[in-house]
């Protein structure tokens, strides 16, 4: 019997894990400004990160003068604001593993982005930018306002400035 209710109370804890994380993936939590859980924003945070910098490489190769400046801009700043992140985390103030890879929809648009060249590219990239500093300009509010961690609350709030600078030049490049 205790075994039972072990493991049918293992199942509710996993599965409301799960809710979480599938209403910040579905972005339903954005849509009625729910702040993430610290899991799904640091998760979020990094793997961003990650995208922002390995699409940026490309775009330093493939792209126009203007788009690699703001590639090498993205470069800059999201190595900055992953070592950041590692640092809370190392420091112990944030006890959530970081991931070690991109997320799958975010490694898709990381290939797409490799099989184009020319103004292809640069129209993808300037795209994908727009899409993903909007993304993280959403998560790093909602987190930097209702966060359930202080120190990633307050690294959120601080950092949201300069990911909605990025958005504006992102957009601009974009027209």
């Amino acid at each position: 019997m205790k075994q039972t209710v072990l493991a049918a109370a293992m199942v509710m804890v996993a599965t409301s894990a799960l809710a979480q994380s599938a209403a910040e993936k579905s972005g339903v939590n954005s849509l009625v400004g729910v702040p993430p859980k610290a899991e799904d924003f640091v998760m979020e945070a990094a793997t961003s990160d990650m995208f922002e910098i390995e699409s940026s490489k490309l775009a330093v190769e493939r792209a126009d003068a203007a788009t690699k400046t703001f590639a090498q801009q993205m470069i800059q700043d999201h190595q900055k604001t992953a070592t950041e992140l590692k640092q809370l985390v190392d420091s112990g103030k944030v006890k959530i593993a970081l991931p070690t890879a991109m997320t799958e929809a975010q490694r898709e648009m990381l290939d797409k982005l490799k099989g184009l060249q020319g103004e292809d590219f640069t129209d993808q990239y300037h795209s994908d930018q727009v899409d993903a500093h909007e993304d993280a300009v959403d998560l790093f509010k909602r987190y930097g306002e209702e966060g359930d961690n202080a120190d990633l609350k307050a690294w959120a709030a601080k950092t949201a400035p300069a990911l909605e600078h990025h958005l504006q030049m992102a957009k601009d490049l974009d027209k």
